[in-house]
């Protein structure tokens, strides 16, 4: 995949910015070079057209509470400098 120089226009135009002719030339042969190197490290890597591998699967644990609820809150609110209630007291930021 190579990028043209109208795909560049077309990013200068979205982050606003004027390019020269100079400019835009170099940065295709830029893009162009990482977009090889990317492709490189895909074929080593073995990568290349894979979605998933099979090698990791799920390796967060359970979504279940690990404890009741509000067990461990009043050790909490005891460590902060304010309290109102069972909440933390902080500065009102505007």
């Amino acid at each position: 995949m190579t990028v043209e120089l109208k795909e560049i226009e077309k990013l200068a135009a979205l982050a606003r910015i004027e390019v020269s002719s100079e400019e835009k030339e170099s940065l295709r042969n830029e893009i162009n070079a990482i977009l090889e190197y990317v492709k490189q490290i895909q074929a080593v890597s073995g990568t290349e057209g894979e979605k998933e591998t099979g090698i990791l699967m799920n390796v967060l644990r359970e979504d279940t509470n690990p404890h009741l609820s509000g067990v461990f809150t009043e050790a909490i609110l005891d460590e902060v400098p304010k309290r109102e209630g069972n909440y933390v007291k902080v500065k009102k930021i505007l």
